[in-house]
């Protein structure tokens, strides 16, 4: 036991260690980006003390350590800063919290992230074992050459080929509201479920296959195809118990893949989430809200693979002790 808390505490200072390495990646690139925000606001006509006061006004004109300290200090409060998007050149000051606008985008993310991760969890996991129980089959050779298919291609490219498909059918454009009801929503998100389930579904698919497989060239496997047990029974019962570590493992890591792969999507289906936010941020110049952004999916996707690693460490114990 004292083993399994020490394991736990690496990783999770391991997890802390990578999330501060990563926030520095992200401040940084987003200092780098071209173009001026106060030049943005102000026109190519504002002289340059008129930008120097306005870019002070914003904490531009700071060190770029100290404005990165200023920052994930503000992080670690839960604050993130208040985007620049209400600043003007009249001095008036009517922007928001970061917290506040990424709030409800949040929430949108969510929802098309768990809606997908309903309907492809099990769907992936059940054509896992199906193509490993009917290795070399018709229908595993159709089933891993869709998928190579889905998986070679970017999700864009889905999205526009389910758009001309399912556009008479669906809505084209995911413009969902608050005060919309589940099943109206449900019809929105129709197109963009579909696009990521169809990448998900693919990755998860092939990986759970891939790890039936490698148990099933096993020697208690072998034993178990000695003593007649059929193809079924050594599937569910001998190898499937022994699978969960590295399926449990896939689908923490996939879970991952698709919070990062909503940016894109969202865009596509114009659908009010975390990704477009970021985009249309970066389009404005808005510093604050482009690095808590990048924060939050960074954070999302080390989180969901450190837990992908105590899953694995549960679900096997042998790995606590490696040779």
């Amino acid at each position: 036991m004292l083993r399994l808390f020490e394991v736990i505490g690496k990783r999770l200072l391991l997890g802390f260690v990578t999330l501060f390495i990563v926030s520095l990646l992200i401040f940084s690139a987003i200092s780098l980006l071209p173009g001026d925000f106060a030049q943005a606001v102000l026109g190519q006509s504002a002289t340059e003390d008129t930008l120097a006061a306005f870019r002070a006004g914003l904490g531009l004109d700071k060190p770029l350590i100290q404005r990165y300290f200023d920052w994930i200090v503000g992080v670690m409060r839960g604050d993130f800063g208040s985007s620049f998007s209400g600043r003007n050149s009249s001095g008036f000051d009517l922007s928001r919290p970061v917290l506040e606008i990424m709030a409800p985008k949040l929430r949108n993310t969510v929802f098309l992230a768990l809606v997908t991760a309903v309907i492809a969890v099990p769907l992936a996991l059940i054509l896992g074992l199906l193509t490993a129980l009917f290795r070399n089959s018709i229908f595993d050779r159709s089933a891993n050459g869709l998928t190579l298919t889905t998986i070679s291609a970017p999700e864009f490219f889905l999205a526009y080929i389910l758009i001309i498909g399912f556009g008479g059918l669906l809505p084209t454009i995911a413009n969902v509201k608050p005060d919309m009801g589940l099943f109206e929503r449900l019809r929105l998100v129709a197109l963009p479920t579909i696009t990521l389930t169809l990448v998900i579904v693919a990755h998860m698919m092939r990986m759970t296959r891939a790890a039936i497989i490698n148990l099933l060239a096993s020697p208690y496997i072998e034993m178990a195809r000695l003593s007649g047990a059929s193809q079924t029974e050594i599937i569910f019962r001998h190898a499937l118990p022994n699978a969960w570590a590295p399926i449990a493992t896939v689908i923490a890591f996939n879970l991952a893949y698709l919070v990062v792969g909503v940016v894109v999507v969202e865009v596509v289906f114009t659908y009010e989430g975390i990704g477009k936010l970021m985009v249309d941020s970066v389009g404005s110049r808005d510093i604050p809200v482009v690095q808590a952004c990048a924060l939050i999916f960074a954070a999302t996707y080390i989180l969901l693979n450190l837990l992908a690693d105590l899953i694995g460490i549960f679900t096997n114990p042998r790995l606590l002790h490696p040779r």
